[in-house]
């Protein structure tokens, strides 16, 4: 595999949340306790208000998941933005990432005075979308989710020092959850190709038994996606739930012409997408702009849908 080709296209998901950062705190905010590191982000208003675990994908840190609380926050939301890798205190790499500490998390945030633990859902991007399925599946606990340009599988994880040859992305009870490997058996030719290759060789006890989630499923995914497959996964995960008969709504709101980077919130018109993120991530300038217009009121109407009832009719 070619190193640099790999390590650019990865870093590139780091651009996702930068686009639109400029934005007032919410209300107030909450530092998760140790081993966390998190801030609750809290509407205003008295009463508990429906809460939401909010991941970013492999840019690592809390950057992103801190900036899309706020987001929520001010919709009605408390907000649990999440890091899980790349900060103090946790796994440096996306490696061996342990699915109790989002356990955790969902323990945390659900015996907050302020939060309706009835009312709890996840949201994730990327690598996020990938933890947000896995969490739901075995949490009941989570009652919606939302998964933008999400995997089907646990993968392996990531490491810029080590990037041909990773440890998993996840573990439970100190040892690997199954994930699909990446195919090294041809030559790198680029990173959408070793996904492909790797997900067609996926055994089938790595892929997400997303048919346990205890809620409705919303994905979000882009039909051009240069960085990994995210419309056919998502695909994948539909029909998984359609096979299973899943008693609740799933959808999943795929975009033509629009990449790894058309999901999140809408952009100012005019807004410049760097041609180096089209290279790498995918899809046209007009595309992905289009997708974040057209996705985002829909996902916020579904989590409104799904945790806050008293909104219905």
């Amino acid at each position: 595999m070619d190193r640099r080709s790999f390590l650019t296209a990865s870093a590139c998901m780091g651009l996702i949340p930068q686009f639109a950062r400029a934005q007032a705190a919410a209300p107030k905010v909450v530092t998760a306790p140790p081993p966390l590191v998190g801030e609750l982000h809290l509407p205003d208003g008295a009463g508990r208000a429906p809460g939401l675990l909010i991941l970013g994908g492999s840019e690592g840190g809390h950057g992103p998941a801190f900036h899309f609380a706020q987001t929520f926050a001010k919709r009605g939301f408390a907000s649990l933005g999440l890091a899980y890798f790349g900060d103090p205190g946790l796994p440096a790499t996306l490696e061996n990432v342990p699915l109790e500490y989002f356990t955790r998390a969902i323990d945390w945030l659900s015996t907050h005075p302020a939060v309706d633990k009835t009312r709890i859902g996840v949201f994730g991007g990327s690598k996020g979308g990938e933890a947000a399925l896995l969490i739901a599946a075995r949490d009941p606990r989570i009652k919606a989710v939302v998964a933008g340009v999400p995997s089907s599988v646990a993968w392996q994880g990531y490491n810029p020092r080590n990037p041909i040859n990773p440890g998993p992305s996840w573990i439970l009870g100190g040892k690997p959850i199954p994930y699909v490997p990446y195919d090294g058996s041809v030559p790198f030719t680029g990173v959408l190709d070793l996904y492909q290759r790797s997900l067609a060789k996926a055994a089938p006890d790595a892929v997400i038994p997303v048919e346990r989630i205890n809620g409705p499923v919303l994905l979000v995914s882009a039909r051009d996606d240069k960085l990994w497959p995210s419309a056919a996964m998502a695909d994948q995960v539909i029909a998984r739930l359609d096979k299973a008969k899943f008693r609740y709504p799933h959808n999943n709101l795929a975009y033509d012409n629009a990449g790894h980077a058309g999901f999140g919130e809408p952009l100012p018109p005019g807004t410049v997408v760097p041609p180096a993120m089209l290279a790498q991530l995918g899809g046209t300038a007009e595309g992905n702009l289009a997708m974040r217009a057209d996705a985002w009121p829909k996902l916020l109407a579904f989590l409104d849908e799904a945790l806050k009832p008293e909104r219905k009719g």
